[in-house]
């Protein structure tokens, strides 16, 4: 039976504390969960199924289905499984095949080892089955063949994303020190914004947060800015399939955001940066754009969230400075937001003390390797607003 219509265990990964956010898109499409990490979701599926994974996770990194579990506890046990496994069945050997790995084995001290292992029996076992070994190396453009080894436990899975899916696809223009479009995605679900109120990105930068807004508000698959995943080099690979649920997922979007979206910055070229970003992604025209001093946004009337991701002295800006930058960002907030809810994404807990607002909420991310904090705060119009008077917030 085709791995496309056999269902397997599939591991979709994520960066530290996303598992939450990536939960919910999971259980969205319809999928049950059977396990969830720090750094995955496990469910059960086909490789067809990885297809829909693929084109419609915001906020994964890669889509994983099993081929193989097995005990192994040295490099020449885990060739001995690996070379009795039918590659033939799966990979061309007129192809490319890419290896990665994931090790924590006492007999291992060095995982290109046992990525070379790997690639060994693939390609010894073609060389024995066709008479022809496939082309091997780093790029993860054609199939990719993923080893996850803890202890004596080994589980080899077809990666099905190939290239990781954190990057979206869009951004051409990066600009200085940018967040992660995955990471941006997460930042928007867990303010529970989806498009009925306002959403204020002063600060935008490159112009990430503002654009995973829209294209979640618009329900707008990021996978479709992508033309080429891991799945396609498989043996068994029908096209039909996958122009099939790129249809569906265009069928779903929606074309207005009752709310507005607002991105502003001090920085002509990072507007412009972010305007041609928006382009793109197809959003630019429900994104207003605007080069100003953040105290200058405007914030429309009624309600929504205002984002802020500041400079926090890691890589960029002076400490000092940034103080009183901080200082400012309560200011604006107390002054000119009330009614939102306001955020500041920041990986320093110093600068966040600044602010001179009490966060009602303060929620893990890691931006790259540095642990960081969305911090929450509730901007009342007015008198404290009872929990049942508050506006629920909404999640999908």
């Amino acid at each position: 039976m085709s791995v496309f219509n056999k269902a397997e265990k599939i591991i979709v990964t994520c960066p530290k504390h996303l598992a939450t956010y990536l939960r919910r898109e999971v259980l969205y499409m319809g999928f049950e969960i059977v396990d969830q990490g720090q750094t995955y979701i496990e469910t059960h599926g086909t490789l067809t199924d990885c297809i829909k994974l693929n084109l419609n996770l915001r906020t994964g990194n890669n889509v994983l289905y099993e081929l193989k579990s097995f005990r192994a506890m040295d490099a020449d046990k885990l060739y001995d499984e690996l070379i009795q496994m039918p590659w033939e069945a799966w990979l061309d050997e007129a192809g490319y095949v890419s290896v990665t790995c994931n090790v924590n084995n006492p007999f291992i001290d060095n995982t290109m080892f046992a990525n070379m292992r790997v690639k060994d029996a693939i390609v010894d076992r073609l060389t024995q089955k066709r008479g022809r070994r496939p082309d091997s190396g780093p790029k993860r453009d054609k199939a990719v063949i993923h080893l996850h080894w803890q202890e004596d436990r080994a589980s080899v899975y077809i990666d099905s994303s190939g290239e990781t899916l954190s990057k979206h696809g869009y951004r051409k223009h990066p600009g200085l020190a940018p967040m992660q479009e995955s990471l941006a995605a997460a930042v928007v679900m867990a303010t529970g914004w989806n498009g009925s109120g306002h959403l204020i990105n002063p600060m935008c930068g490159s112009g990430t947060l503002a654009i995973e807004a829209a294209l979640f508000a618009l329900n707008r698959s990021v996978g479709l800015f992508r033309d080429n995943f891991g799945f396609m080099h498989i043996k068994g690979f029908e096209e039909e399939a996958y122009v099939a649920e790129r249809r569906k997922a265009r069928e779903l979007a929606k074309k207005l955001i009752p709310g507005k979206i607002i991105a502003t910055d001090l920085n002509p070229k990072a507007v412009e940066l972010a305007r041609k970003n928006a382009i793109t992604a197809g959003v630019e025209q429900y994104i207003e754009f605007d080069v100003c001093d953040f105290r200058d946004t405007e914030i429309p009337e009624g309600e929504g969230v205002i984002v802020f991701n500041p400079e926090y002295g890691e890589r960029l800006g002076d400490y000092e400075e940034l103080v009183e930058i901080y200082k400012a960002i309560g200011d604006f907030l107390k002054q000119k937001c009330k009614g939102y809810n306001g955020y500041i994404f920041t990986g320093s807990p110093n600068l966040a003390k600044k602010v001179g607002l009490k966060a009602s909420r303060k929620i893990e991310f890691f931006n790259s390797k540095l642990e960081c904090r969305l911090l929450e705060y509730e901007l009342y119009d007015g008198t404290k607003r009872s929990e049942e008077d508050r506006p629920k917030r909404k999640t999908e």
